[in-house]
């Protein structure tokens, strides 16, 4: 069993306290903590997040890892591994509004053009009795709880905007209901469970997704995978139906874009680390010229006082 630092429990703290973080924020954080920089020290920032999952998988949470399906970028968060009774007592939403918050994931995560969201109109249209278990019969649905009847328009925007605030939902560029990466972080295995088609090449649920442009073939693509499969080869065979993947709408000058800022980022991690190597050099040789000074400054000084005495004698 791994003894945590004071360093292990302010990451998982910073995670906790402030929700999922993207990855520069994070890094961020785990410099400052350590002090050092996880792109040039990668296995000691590797080592910290098994070390804290080896001691949360003790109370069912996991520090995990995600890419944000709506810009790409790595996020980084701490998740409840179980869902039961006892974990539901922990959220301050209440019934009705978590039933409006499963449906509007249901619709977003069941759209067969995986666009990734759902407008702002269908989301409050969203009808929370369709949440009642499936086995009850049609009677029983139709005798829904009174507060699944109650709940007004107004609230259901109320609850939008607490979810986007809480980062279970987002609002995308042009203004519809997208998933929060919270919930892309915490819903991993409800997407496995609910037969939501992964992306064929990070194996993720693609919620939002290219799809194979050819009739019939399900496999779909996050946008960003495909601009990894671009900048490596100009075309690419569909694993589903084996016929040329035209890669969506994802140009050239995109993939390019992509390989350049992958290339960068190695630079600034390579130039970190020879910055780093620099300044040591540096203050090595600083210290050195600083010693070399005081000697002479020494060797100076007993000169002059050799000349003091020489003269004072004369003197005499």
């Amino acid at each position: 069993m791994v003894s945590l630092s004071w360093k292990h429990h302010t990451l998982i703290q910073a995670l906790i306290s402030r929700g999922p973080l993207k990855e520069k924020e994070f890094q961020s954080i785990f410099t400052a903590v350590t002090g050092r920089n996880p792109g040039a020290a990668k296995k000691i920032f590797d080592k910290y997040l098994l070390e804290i999952n080896k001691e949360l998988s003790y109370v069912h949470f996991e520090l995990r890892a995600c890419r944000d399906q709506y810009d790409g970028q790595v996020c980084y968060g701490v998740v409840n591994t179980v869902s039961d009774d006892q974990s539901k007592l922990g959220t301050t939403y209440s019934v009705p509004q978590i039933a409006f918050f499963k449906g509007i994931i249901e619709a977003i995560a069941q759209d067969e053009a995986a666009q990734g969201c759902i407008s702002g109109f269908d989301a409050l249209n969203i009808r929370l009795e369709n949440q009642l278990p499936s086995e009850a019969s049609s009677s029983q649905q139709q005798q829904a709880p009174a507060a699944f009847k109650n709940f007004s328009m107004s609230q259901k925007d109320k609850t939008l905007d607490e979810l986007v605030r809480d980062k279970w939902l987002c609002r995308t560029s042009e203004g519809n209901i997208g998933l929060g990466i919270r919930s892309l972080l915490d819903l991993r295995s409800w997407f496995r469970n609910n037969d939501v088609p992964s992306c064929e090449v990070c194996n993720e649920a693609g919620v939002k997704a290219d799809l194979c442009p050819n009739e019939g073939c399900t496999v779909r693509i996050h946008k960003y995978c495909l601009k990894n499969l671009l900048s490596q080869r100009d075309d690419k065979v569909c694993s589903g139906c084996g016929k040329p993947w035209p890669l969506g709408k994802v140009t050239k000058e995109e993939a390019v874009e992509a390989a350049v800022d992958d290339e960068e980022e190695n630079e600034t991690q390579a130039t970190t680390a020879l910055r780093s190597k620099k300044r040591k050099q540096r203050s090595q040789r600083d210290s050195a010229e600083n010693f070399s000074s005081q000697a002479s400054l020494a060797s100076s000084g007993a000169a002059t006082r050799r000349r003091v005495t020489r003269s004072a004698a004369h003197l005499n």
